[in-house]
């Protein structure tokens, strides 16, 4: 995957480091395996030149393509946090054969349980910059040559950052830009199922600016279950009980349910598919490292229809399940 790894940087600076706080775009590349430090900020052209390079690639029909996958991160995340699931990610993607690039989002989560609430308001805060700084500056220089398709991996509260931003930019002279995304993927979406619904204004502008968006849900998400009482008893979460009914149809919906309960139920299961372990709460974050996870991720980048992926069959109800294959 080469020897730096790219992040978009919305968090401040304060002695030397970074913290939770709202601050200035940063553009960085961070050495392969190094801790993240404002000190690796590059200028921005010089940050988007990279990024475009380590994109693209050519088939093997010779014809050229671009894959850029941005990775926005949930709440109670540290930096270091965002950039071992960064890696996770990457290593599992390029495993299975990917040649685009990753690049972490990262907004200013704290790495506390308790900070729910101030962290979602950092993320309203900041998450027009994903926009603004990332997919539409990448879009306005796309090469006739090779056009860069470019996705969106939404652990959480990223799903909320990326409905915000979306929709503040349609808010904004961006509406009228020619900015778009290929695939948007939700995992553990900590948002309303009801906000997903195709007649809601708040999801709108994410179903008007990608060609697909897959949600993948688990009934046994104990992070999302609404008796928690950091939720403060908000609406079920879309990564709960998975999309409402009327979503549009270029939303897909994935109930990894009955998976991760084959996976945490058989340690035969566990050993094999999510050999790394699971770094924070178990029924939310297993989707880091998960072996069967990242190749339903890596068809879904790719294009493959969901009719077609190994990992998923349909239930009596046509709903697609996460399944091991084959």
């Amino acid at each position: 995957m080469g020897d730096v790894d790219y992040v978009l940087s919305v968090r401040a600076v304060s002695g030397g480091a970074f913290v939770a706080d709202v601050g200035a775009t940063r553009f960085l590349q961070v050495p392969a395996g190094a801790s993240v430090s404002p000190d690796q900020t590059i200028g921005a052209s010089a940050w988007y030149n990279a990024v475009q390079t380590a994109a693209a690639w050519t088939n093997a029909q010779g014809q050229p393509r671009g894959d850029l996958l941005f990775v926005v991160h949930g709440y109670n995340s540290s930096e270091a946090d965002v950039m071992q699931r960064h890696r996770i990610v990457q290593s599992g993607l390029v495993a299975l054969g990917f040649k685009g690039v990753v690049v972490s989002f990262d907004w200013p989560s704290d790495d506390q349980a308790l900070a729910y609430l101030a962290d979602r308001h950092r993320a309203k805060k900041t998450a027009l910059k994903l926009v603004t700084d990332g997919i539409a500056a990448l879009s306005a220089r796309q090469k006739p040559d090779c056009a860069i398709n470019i996705h969106l991996l939404c652990h959480s509260t990223g799903a909320y950052v990326v409905r915000e931003a979306f929709d503040d930019a349609d808010d904004t002279t961006l509406k009228q830009q020619g900015w778009t995304v290929s695939q948007i993927l939700f995992a553990a979406g900590d948002i309303s199922s009801a906000s997903m619904s195709a007649g809601n204004p708040s999801a709108a502008s994410v179903f008007n600016h990608c060609l697909r968006l897959t949600n993948y849900s688990n009934r046994h998400d104990a992070v999302l279950d609404i008796s928690n009482v950091k939720r403060l008893g908000v609406a079920p979460r879309v990564g709960r009980i998975g999309l409402p009914d009327d979503a549009p149809a270029s939303a897909i919906e994935v109930d990894c349910s009955d998976y991760y309960a084959q996976l945490t139920s058989d340690p035969a299961v566990m050993r094999q598919d999510q050999p790394g372990g699971i770094a924070g709460a178990q029924s939310h974050s297993w989707y880091f490292g998960n072996a069967i996870f990242t190749r339903d991720l890596f068809a879904t980048i790719i294009g493959i229809e969901d009719s077609a992926m190994t990992t998923r069959r349909k239930n009596a109800d046509g709903v697609s399940q996460l399944i091991r294959g084959d």
